[in-house]
């Protein structure tokens, strides 16, 4: 009997001291929360709004832009001299520039054969033409192949070289680098890059190259992505809307007014001469194209962007992939940020565009105030109703933003609620991102090449293979990813319950797509293996 009361007492005790523990929390919490807690989250509150702010102008602006830019037709071919090239009866082939086009590739297994093709497909006299493939593939059965290929390319008459290093120092800017270094790149004028499954049209270079012929001021001519497997699933759709922003707005307004915007790393035709004045390819960051795009600038040179030219190409379809990418564009542009912000030194108009609004508001503050107001701070006012976040800033300016970033893309003006929790997702990888790129901390450098898949292969081919939704779990969880969902599904409970079922929809489904990120690479559709 004694043994049996004391066993029927053991439940109360642990009761009893779960009492203590949750009523010893409840007490800190109540004499923390007024002195300490509600001021620095109205703290918080007020730096995530003017960041917010910062961000809308920012949009604002850039819509006025390209809205002026539409409405008065102001379009490269009418602000610079870009003829058709014509033939010299004299001169015969030699009144052409001397062309090189590069491509830079990795174990490119899926789309080597799509990239040389495309290359040596290009319309252009065949004298004054250069295909340099730089290999850096550590798969000797890879290289094997893609030797295999340029070979077979150059029996037939096509001017190929096919370029390898005994390291991959410098990755990508390494590897161009090294390119520029062969004695046959001295006779050429202008370098064509084109990543390994960027296919250009046949009249690429007949588009691009006389904006460089005929104005000696221009160093750059990029052009337009235009992805060939954006309907392969809902992630790639929602890829496709902030990649068709970029271009459609971002690039458009940078060319149109200071001449001056990112490098896109591939799809364009730069001014040899322009690269050497610059510096040439650097590799101090995982932006090689972004790094030389400022020091170009700012030695004066003159950018052009032409949406009409475009590049098909693939974007990535998994999950893993397209974390990584992003973790590259993320870091690269903020650790660039870091290194060359005191190097700047042109007109202050200019100068006020490149740091404040091309590096600050939409490398660093675009990210961070993403992740940070609406999965941080925002959530955080459910369980401290003191603290208000005022309805402008909490629905009308991220709405207003929201509708500006799908003008790029009218189709899927349907999926701007996915898109807009997606985006929230990966604000989380950017902005770690971008913090590790300003502390230059351990990953700074880090280098992943984005997989492909060769999907562009397939579609040009004709050749559809069934394809069925599977719900697909990652290698390993994701526990970042995860306690963020739990963080946002825990103030959705507070909220509706306790609070004043402010945003508690709002909350439930991003912490569902935080949670579906965190259990592995999904909302693919995946082919029948």
């Amino acid at each position: 009997m004694e043994r049996l009361s004391t066993t029927t007492m053991l439940p109360d005790t642990f009761q009893g001291t779960r009492d203590d523990i949750a009523g010893q929390l409840g007490l800190i919490w109540q004499q923390t929360k007024a002195p300490l807690v509600v001021p620095l989250l109205k703290l918080l509150v007020v730096v995530c709004l003017v960041m917010s702010l910062m961000l809308f102008m920012e949009r604002v602006y850039m819509g006025i832009v390209i809205v002026f830019i539409k409405l008065f037709g102001r379009k490269p071919e009418k602000s610079y001299k870009c003829e058709s090239m014509r033939d010299d009866l004299e001169l015969g082939h030699s009144a052409y520039p001397m062309v090189l086009v590069q491509i830079p590739m990795y174990n490119e297994k899926e789309v080597y054969q799509l990239s040389i093709g495309a290359a040596c497909g290009l319309s252009w006299p065949s004298d004054r033409i250069i295909i340099q493939v730089l290999d850096d593939s550590t798969d000797p059965a890879i290289k094997e192949l893609v030797e295999i290929e340029c070979q077979r390319w150059a029996s037939k008459g096509i001017n190929i070289k096919y370029e390898i290093r005994d390291n991959r120092n410098g990755y990508k800017a390494g590897a161009l680098k090294e390119g520029m270094k062969h004695s046959y790149v001295k006779l050429c004028d202008y370098v064509a890059i084109l990543d390994a499954d960027f296919q250009p049209e046949p009249d690429f270079l007949w588009r691009t190259i006389p904006f460089l012929v005929h104005n000696p001021e221009i160093a750059l001519v990029q052009a337009r992505w235009k992805f060939v497997n954006a309907d392969e699933c809902l992630m790639t759709r929602m890829q496709e809307m902030s990649l068709d922003y970029h271009f459609t707005v971002e690039q458009e307004v940078g060319s149109a007014t200071y001449n001056f915007f990112g490098f896109n790393g591939t799809a364009g035709v730069w001014r040899i001469s322009a690269i050497n004045e610059a510096g040439g390819w650097k590799d101090r960051t995982t932006v090689e194209d972004m790094d030389l795009a400022v020091r170009a600038s700012l030695k004066g040179w003159k950018f052009v962007y032409v949406g009409d030219i475009k590049v098909k190409n693939e974007l990535p379809s998994t999950f893993k992939a397209f974390r990584y990418q992003q973790h590259r564009w993320s870091c690269g542009p903020a650790n660039l940020f870091r290194k060359m912000a005191m190097e700047i030194r042109v007109s202050l108009w200019k100068k006020l565009y490149v740091i404040y609004s091309f590096f600050f508001v939409r490398k660093v503050i675009a990210h961070t105030v993403t992740f940070f107001f609406y999965c941080v701070v925002l959530p955080a006012t459910v369980l401290v109703p003191e603290v208000e976040v005022p309805k402008w800033g909490s629905v009308y300016i991220p709405s207003i933003i929201t509708l500006l970033n799908a003008v790029g893309t009218p189709r899927s003006f349907h999926l701007l609620m996915f898109w807009i929790l997606f985006e929230n997702v990966m604000s989380l990888h950017r902005t770690k991102a971008t913090l590790i790129g300003l502390l230059e901390a351990g990953r700074v450098n880090e280098w992943v090449v984005t997989e492909k898949l060769g999907d562009a292969l397939k579609m040009k081919s004709g050749a559809k293979a069934p394809r069925k939704p599977r719900f697909r779990v990652g290698e390993r969880l994701h526990l970042l990813e995860l306690g963020v969902g739990a963080y946002l599904f825990f103030c959705g409970c507070y909220d509706l319950n306790f609070g004043k079922n402010r945003y508690f929809i709002y909350l439930f489904l991003q912490s569902f797509a935080f949670f579906i990120a965190g259990v592995g690479y999904v909302g693919t559709f995946v082919p029948n293996s």
